[in-house]
């Protein structure tokens, strides 16, 4: 049968009048044909593999939260980089036009949001706009930051547990074909971060009132959750003074103290000038790390080694 297009379709005793093409191989044209058309094609959403939500958030560890609960359902990227501090980031160009593509971002508290939320809120009416916070029981930053609260968050795993339910939550309401998904994520997630959390106090726990100095006030709610106590050496982003200085160092040396811990986003100058006077050491330290579980575990592990070389 002769379909005006100069073959004929899988009849081997009707020779096309144009192009004559054997009967076989005609039958695997077409067949090559319908194959094409019925498989899927790579970014075509379908039931069993819908185009992924697109997800920002402000941290990386929240990278890894949205994974865990979103797996293959979800596209995650982070606004703040490595090495980046979230006190002084600011979204290139390019990543503000990836931000407008976005359905949902994941907001922390860190301080740069201050800035970002109102250009958000002008520009992109469509994104959904989560603030991961709601709920917790946040404290003050402290070192004479009254009514700055800590943003610091998801340094207590159990924190981090509620803070997946509303990433689960959220992620349910934008695609309701994916909520088995995420609320089997969730409870893997949730168990793997119950563990965490007793791994921690059971490595932390002979240390209980005991007092750990950081040159950023980053760890209130790691130390409340361990029954520690942080002293700071820098209030916010500003440098001691030279008064401060020799405070922290009297300090520093009554509590015997053999390491200071330090952001790899900060500098480490006075941080050294305190542990040159005192004799002890400046480790790193890094709430910001994408491998949430194993640095949670790394941070207990060193802070643990700290405390014990007091004794």
């Amino acid at each position: 049968m002769d379909y005006g297009y100069g073959i004929s379709v899988c009849s081997p005793t009707q020779p096309s009048r144009r192009f004559p093409v054997p009967a076989t191989r005609l039958c695997r044209i077409v067949l090559l044909l319908l194959t094409m058309v019925l498989l899927p094609v790579p970014g075509r959403a379908t039931a069993d593999s819908p185009v992924p939500l697109s997800v920002f958030v402000s941290i990386l560890p929240e990278v890894q939260f949205v994974r865990k609960v979103g797996g293959d359902r979800v596209r995650v990227q982070a606004l703040v980089q490595p090495g980046q501090s979230p006190a002084t980031y600011a979204p290139t160009p390019r990543q503000m036009a990836a931000l407008s593509r976005a359905r949902v971002y994941f907001r922390i508290g860190v301080p740069f949001e201050k800035a970002l939320l109102p250009r958000l809120l002008d520009t992109m009416p469509h994104l959904d706009i989560v603030d991961l916070r709601t709920g917790l029981h946040l404290i003050e930053l402290g070192n004479g930051q009254a009514g700055e609260l800590d943003p610091h968050t998801w340094l207590d795993p159990m924190l981090v547990k509620q803070q997946a339910r509303t990433i689960r939550d959220t992620l349910a309401t934008l695609d309701p074909r994916g909520r088995d998904t995420y609320q089997a994520g969730y409870r893997r997630f949730a168990a793997e971060l119950d563990r965490l959390n007793a791994r921690l106090a059971r490595i932390l726990r002979p240390f209980a009132g005991q007092t750990i100095y950081v040159f950023h006030p980053a760890y209130g709610y790691f130390c409340r959750a361990y029954g520690l106590v942080q002293k700071a050496v820098a209030a916010g982003d500003r440098q001691p003074g030279a008064r401060h200085l020799a405070q922290l160092i009297r300090e520093a040396r009554a509590d015997h103290v053999k390491i200071i811990f330090v952001q790899p986003q900060f500098s480490r100058k006075t941080a050294r000038a305190i542990a040159d006077a005192i004799g002890a050491r400046v480790i790193p330290l890094d709430p910001l790390a994408e491998d949430y579980m194993a640095n949670m575990e790394r941070m207990a592990d060193r802070i643990a080694g700290a405390l014990e070389e007091r004794k």
